[in-house]
């Protein structure tokens, strides 16, 4: 049986055969970082936004600026990633269904690999990536960092008062004594006949 450790290994090997667009937003080049551990350069770019990176009822505005800042650093086994990704929400509001926008910045970090390295079986294979022929691709990391930090539940404001149950309307729109009168539906029949009752004697009346 093939071992877990010698499997990542091996997808890794087949994933070198994959070549990389070094014209892509998304990938950076490493080839001007000295593979000597503690060598460091940083790299800042601005690039769309991807249109379907989204939550349920968030995500980033498509095309957008998304604002990379990140440090690359020669480790032993490959390039470590890290740094920040800075871009701006848009979605709608949990509680009372309005659009709203804000800002989302995500801490990343990423090890990427040099081809044929030996990876220690303890490591998470998704924290781990492969170096093609010197590039990296971000756009994974990118993906699982943005997606994991969205809100489950954005709100266009902490004390938004939602919708109200019965009519819909929002409730900050509406005064503060918005209220319906509740009837028991178990009376709700009753109501209905004690009121066709006084529609008819008032017919009555008038004729």
């Amino acid at each position: 049986m093939i071992s877990s450790k010698r499997f990542r290994h091996a997808r890794r090997e087949q994933e070198t055969l994959t070549r990389l667009d070094p014209r892509a937003p998304l990938v950076v080049d490493t080839r001007d970082l000295p593979r000597r551990p503690g060598s460091m350069r940083t790299v800042t770019r601005t690039v769309p936004a991807p249109a379907d990176v989204r939550g349920e009822l968030i995500g980033p505005i498509p095309g957008s600026d998304l604002v990379l800042d990140l440090r690359l650093e020669s480790v032993s086994e490959g390039v470590l990633v890290s740094g920040t990704i800075q871009v701006m929400l848009t979605g709608e509001c949990a509680r009372c269904l309005d659009v709203l926008t804000s800002p989302l910045e995500v801490d990343i970090q990423q090890l990427f690999v040099y081809p044929g390295n030996e990876i220690d079986e303890d490591d998470e294979d998704d924290e781990i990536g492969q170096l093609v022929d010197d590039y990296v691709d971000l756009e994974p990391v990118l993906r699982d960092a943005v997606v994991l930090a969205l809100p489950l539940a954005p709100v266009c404001r902490e004390d938004c008062p939602g919708l109200c149950p019965q009519c819909g309307a929002r409730l900050a729109d509406v005064d503060p004594g918005h209220r319906h009168d509740e009837v028991d539906p178990r009376w709700a029949a009753l109501r209905a006949v004690g009121t066709t009752d006084r529609q008819r004697n008032d017919e009555d009346q008038e004729n």
